[in-house]
């Protein structure tokens, strides 16, 4: 990577040298990446560490290979942790952020009749969670309004907390279905003053914004790598506070990484976040990961998080001055991806011939956000979502794209 001194078009506020960061990134070179939002393109160092312990396993066996690179693989848990102001002991690695929070949810003990305070724009397969807790143990969920201007209504939904009293309180930061970024910290100071529990789903906001767990005052928070922290796939994390952990919460299934059987008829959980691993480590995708992580401390959250964003407000704009076209993202604050809508397109041609010109997106239907979607009265949308290592000239060839397009209906 270059000297980060040097600027891009975005100001001199933004403080990163572009060419440096895409010459990093193999796969600028055979596509227009604006699928961030789904998996991010791996930077070199990334992609090194994976392919390089896939070897050393080959060429010495998967224990041996895992027993060598013992500092490499902690490295994954002070990297995620400085990532998110968090300690080393509270980092659990997961396969994925659904992992994670199935595993979160499974380590508290609801019971018929508790409340699940959640937002409208919650991730599809956390609701799709919440709804099989309300199936089997017969919990309550509760759906915190949104504001007139977009996103949850923060002073409602601290009303229901205090009347409510919720056995957990959960938001996901940024939805899936658009740029819509949800304020989690503002929720976790209701949740602080109530003492209530809460877990934040921050997929999509980290690699694309600072976040702090401190600031969140969150007491669960998962993340997948994929996504716009670069990493490969089948990676995520959980972060588990300390009041969790001596509060005795732990997943429903441990296995022999997660406790350690210490009598017949007792175990003993472990003392840190380690209680919601398993044994079995993918490790070669851990490597990859303390990379990613590494990577984005390196190239500055501060930076990239005035980049991306910015890239996808140009974006925006563009896509908004072509007639036909519909963007949809609302909200007080708005990050890095972008959804919009074109009359005269069915999906899955639409997404075809934005592939067609080489350039990555992703659809999303009305099944992923009921209620968002049914707001805004559509049934699909496609997602663009460019990340700090596209270009000015990238975000104008794509908004161009999306124009001729419209202009064929």
């Amino acid at each position: 990577m270059k000297d980060e001194s040097s600027t891009t078009a975005l100001g001199a506020e933004a403080l990163l040298d572009v060419e440096a960061l895409r010459d990093d990134t193999p796969g600028c070179r055979n596509v227009i990446h604006f699928n961030n939002a789904g998996c991010g393109l791996l930077a070199a160092p990334v992609l090194t560490a994976v392919l390089d312990h896939v070897k050393l396993e080959a060429s010495i066996g998967g224990y041996e290979a895992a027993a060598a690179r013992t500092a490499a693989v902690r490295e994954f848990y002070t990297e995620t942790a400085a990532l998110i102001n968090a300690a080393p002991e509270n980092i659990a690695f997961a396969g994925s952020a659904t992992h994670a929070f199935g595993t979160a949810l499974s380590a508290i003990a609801f019971k018929a009749g508790d409340v699940i305070l959640a937002t409208r724009n919650d991730f599809i397969s956390n609701q799709i969670a919440f709804l099989s807790l309300q199936k089997r143990h017969g919990v309550r969920v509760v759906h915190a309004p949104d504001s007139p201007e977009g996103g949850v209504d923060v002073d409602a939904m601290a009303t229901l907390m205090r009347s409510l009293r919720p056995r957990l309180v959960t938001a996901t930061h940024i939805p899936t279905n658009s740029g819509l970024v949800q304020p989690v910290a503002q929720i976790g100071r209701h949740c602080r003053e109530l003492d209530l529990l809460y877990l934040v789903d921050a997929c999509q906001s980290v690699g694309q914004y600072p976040v702090d767990v401190e600031e969140i005052g969150c007491d669960l928070l998962t993340a997948t790598c994929r996504k716009f922290l670069r990493g490969p796939r089948g990676s995520g994390f959980l972060f588990v506070s300390d009041r969790v952990l001596q509060a005795g919460y732990e997943p429903l299934f441990l296995d022999m990484h997660g406790a350690l059987w210490i009598e017949p008829g007792r175990y003993r959980p472990a003392e840190t976040a380690a209680r919601f691993e398993e044994w079995e480590f993918p490790y070669a995708t851990v490597l990859g990961c303390a990379a990613a992580a590494r990577y984005a401390r390196q190239v500055g959250m501060e930076a990239v998080a005035r980049r991306s964003p910015a890239l996808a407000a140009r974006l925006r704009d563009r896509l908004g001055s072509i007639s036909g076209v519909r963007v949809l993202d609302r909200g007080p604050q708005v990050g890095a991806i972008v959804t919009f809508c074109v009359e005269g397109w069915r999906p899955q041609p639409f997404k075809e011939a934005m592939d067609a010109h080489r350039i990555t997106s992703a659809l999303s239907f009305r099944e992923f956000a009921q209620f968002d979607f049914a707001d805004k009265n559509v049934e699909w949308c496609l997602r663009l979502s460019p990340h700090y290592y596209n270009t000015e000239a990238e975000v104008d060839e794509v908004a161009s794209t999306v124009a001729d397009l419209r202009g064929r209906q």
